[in-house]
């Protein structure tokens, strides 16, 4: 099992020195020092008031903090979990990854997804009802850029004819992209394209808010990861070379007492339903918190796991 650490604004009244400079940057070093094999940031650029009244968060653009991290940090990878691709100028998204790929030495792992908030489509100004034909061009562009000197396409939403995209990321052809969603189609993306799945477990109430299909429990999870592994095959490509993230309502590790018993037990199970990465998310009560929350989980369930 691998451990991504997503960073803690997106909870509850998160402590704004977090996302401070110093906060951040405390952050990144003290997640790569405790063993989590990836930082994380989602994407929400504007969302509706009425959505973050009802339990809804506040983000920090992904890829710009991803760059910060990268600065300030040597090994950990750098996720987006996730961009919204439809949101997107796909040669101007291309630009922002090759440049951070870079820059961070090939340590950038794309998690992307095609939104749901048909206001926040409304407020960027991108048809909501286009949104599954924009997130496959635009991850067809992310898959074929880097691999010719020079690039041509043609759909609704984009004419490139011969040009450039320099200098290219330093994963080639382009670095993983990890598909987000729980519905089937999501896995048929992964199957097709993806080098991974990130599915979140949730209750049928979120999953109906979120407009995705429920997976509420690790047997449920199991018949998924099941179908996208018979999917993978079906086209030619080998299951263990898909990694599957999982986020669940156990993600939280901020609960004191935190019991790393049966946190490891359930990491236990969710190992043997294929799941190979799990999201984490430490305390957002102050920088402190969050760095001692992300230091016990690295001694208590990282290093037993390993």
């Amino acid at each position: 099992m691998h451990f991504t650490v997503e960073h803690p604004l997106g909870q509850h009244r998160c402590e704004p020195y977090l996302y401070s400079a110093d906060g951040m940057a405390a952050f990144a070093v003290t997640a790569e020092q405790c063993g989590f094999d990836a930082i994380a940031f989602t994407e929400h650029p504007a969302p509706p008031k009425v959505w973050m009244d009802k339990g809804g968060h506040p983000t920090m653009d992904p890829l710009v903090a991803l760059a910060f991290c990268a600065a300030v940090t040597r090994t950990v990878s750098l996720l987006t979990h996730l961009l919204v691709l439809p949101y997107h100028s796909p040669l101007a998204l291309a630009k922002s990854v090759a440049t951070i790929d870079q820059l961070s030495g090939g340590r950038l792992i794309l998690g992307v997804g095609s939104g749901y908030l048909h206001s926040e489509f409304d407020a960027l100004g991108v048809d909501f009802e286009a949104r599954a034909r924009r997130f496959d061009d635009t991850l067809k562009v992310l898959q074929n850029l880097w691999i010719d000197d020079e690039f041509s396409w043609e759909t609704e939403q984009l004419t490139a004819h011969s040009v450039v995209s320099t200098p290219k990321p330093v994963q080639l052809p382009h670095p993983p992209l990890w598909i987000g969603g729980t519905t089937r189609a999501a896995r048929e993306r992964a199957a097709d394209v993806g080098q991974g799945w990130m599915p979140l477990m949730m209750s049928p109430r979120l999953a109906n808010a979120t407009r995705s299909a429920c997976i509420g429990t690790v047997e449920q999870l199991a018949m998924a990861i099941g179908e996208l592994k018979d999917m993978v095959c079906e086209r030619g490509r080998n299951p263990a070379t898909i990694e599957v993230q999982v986020y669940s309502d156990r993600s939280a590790i901020s609960a004191n007492p935190f019991n790393a018993h049966a946190h490891v037990d359930y990491l236990g199970r969710l190992a043997q339903a294929g799941v190979t990465r799990f999201v984490v998310r430490p305390s957002a009560t102050g920088l402190a918190q969050c760095c001692d929350s992300m230091a016990a989980y690295g001694a208590e369930v990282i290093a037993q796991t390993r």
